[in-house]
């Protein structure tokens, strides 16, 4: 049916929604690197402010995901009603100011606030992003367009390693006067260089326009409360979970990995921090975004061939691809072999990021998408990123008590949840179709008459 046959605005104009979805794309780019650039200054900060691995884990896990988890879900509500362009442009100034705040930091307090800062601001752009973009684009191009943001993932994971790398060798040791802010390290002054161009993104995306909200004319006046989407959650609650705790471990995965993966090869093979950043930033930004591709046309292959369930499937490849090579790199004895290795682990994990989110748009109801969204990314963000991290650190410290046996707390963490997610993704194959085939007859009692507008995908 035509926009106009059934009453709805068109969609923006192709070429204007591209441009929009590379905005979007370039403040996901610079919101990781933003939170990657931490596992290249471990060494200098661990020094300079006399914290311990755990404490480091803590900076680049829990204090991101510490906000996510408490105020995601009314950020989401908020996406779900308002401005989205406004939300996001807000998010993205205060990511970039509180990621230059942390180069002025003199202690851990200090540092632990400013990346809570850092988490406060990019908890406004995936359910923003997911939700204008899927009013941006049709269905079938909508797709690609999530899958061309999720690549923000790798390149800014892969830029941060690099730029920090270069940033770092350029810099020196040396310390630097800078206005305001006086005498500064060089560690200090990379956060600074990575979080300030981000006031510039904020900028256009303030100027982008917003998008009309797409299958609310018949539901116009209503939207979910906040009992209607618990009801939902709740019948459809092995769906979900299996959703968002597989494609959660498959994350924790590829966080845990990441955060320590530099101080992996500063510590055990004596490489500089400008080199594993170069050569690790590198692989990053060539398998990510690859793999990322791979993932979605596997996807696209299953569910033409009448596998509905194919995001699920894939999930499911992904994280048994990756579960040899998270026991191997870290084991083996020469630096060039782990570094291969590091190569199809990632290229498996990447698979799943375009996927989830495309899954959720499948699953939830039109209004309920930017809160489904929020519960998964905090979740996401919490379990993910806080305890991936954090998890390899205190294992570190408290079992081996010994910074050098960093790579054997990789392999204990990283490969388990390998399998714990693909034994997720198996379990939920079932509950997934259940709920693809009762969404569309799905919605409270009083409010049926605006079923196929509230519960459009």
């Amino acid at each position: 049916m035509s926009d106009a046959a059934s009453g709805e605005p068109p969609y923006p104009k192709r070429g204007y929604a591209w441009y929009v979805c590379l905005i979007l794309l370039l403040a996901y780019i610079l919101s990781f690197l933003d939170r990657t650039i931490v596992s290249l200054l471990v060494i200098p900060m661990e020094h300079d402010l006399h914290i311990s691995d755990t404490e480091i884990g803590l900076l680049q896990g829990f204090s991101f995901a510490l906000f996510y988890a408490v105020l995601g879900l009314p950020i989401a509500r908020l996406v779900d009603a308002r401005s989205r362009r406004g939300i996001i442009a807000a998010g993205i100034f205060m990511w970039s100011v509180m990621t230059a705040a942390c180069g002025a930091a003199g202690r851990f307090s200090e540092l632990f606030a400013a990346r809570v800062g850092v988490g406060a601001g990019e908890a406004t752009l995936l359910p923003g992003a997911v939700s204008m973009l899927a009013d941006y684009f049709p269905p079938k191009r909508r797709g690609l367009a999530l899958g061309v943001f999720s690549t923000g993932i790798f390149l800014g994971s892969g830029l941060a390693l690099i730029v920090g790398g270069l940033l770092i060798r350029a810099i020196g040791n040396h310390t630097y006067v800078v206005p305001l802010l006086g005498p500064l390290d060089a560690w200090r002054v990379v956060f600074l260089a990575v979080g300030l161009p981000g006031l510039i993104v904020a900028a256009l995306m303030a100027a982008v326009a917003e998008p009309p909200r797409l299958g609310r004319k018949a539901a116009a006046g209503y939207g979910f409360d906040l009992a209607e989407v618990i009801a939902y959650f709740r019948r459809n609650a092995a769906t979900i979970l299996c959703h968002n705790m597989g494609f959660t471990l498959v994350a924790l995965v590829g966080f845990a990995a990441g955060a320590w993966i530099p101080a992996m090869f500063i510590r055990r093979f004596g490489w500089t921090a400008a080199e594993i950043g170069i050569r690790f930033g590198l692989i990053t930004l060539v398998v990510g975004p690859l793999g990322s591709v791979v993932g979605g046309w596997l996807c696209d292959r299953m569910e033409h061939k009448g596998r509905r369930d194919g995001k699920l499937r894939v999930g499911l490849i992904a994280a048994l691809g990756a579960f040899p090579f998270a026991l191997a790199f870290p084991l083996v004895p020469k630096a060039g072999v782990a570094l291969a290795l590091i190569g199809p682990f990632y290229f498996f994990v990447s698979f799943v990021w375009g996927l989830a989110p495309a899954a959720l748009q499948e699953i939830m109801p039109n209004q309920m998408r930017g809160q489904a969204t929020a519960v998964y990314t905090g979740i996401l963000n919490l379990v993910g990123l806080g305890l991936g991290p954090t998890s390899v650190a205190l294992i570190t410290d408290f079992v081996f008590r010994n910074p050098q046996a960093v790579n054997f707390s990789i392999a204990a963490i990283v490969p388990a949840a390998a399998l714990l997610a693909a034994l997720l993704f198996r379990i939920g194959y079932a509950p997934y179709l259940r709920t693809l085939d009762r969404l569309p007859h799905w919605m409270p009692r009083e409010r049926a008459a605006v079923a196929p507008a509230l519960a459009d995908i």
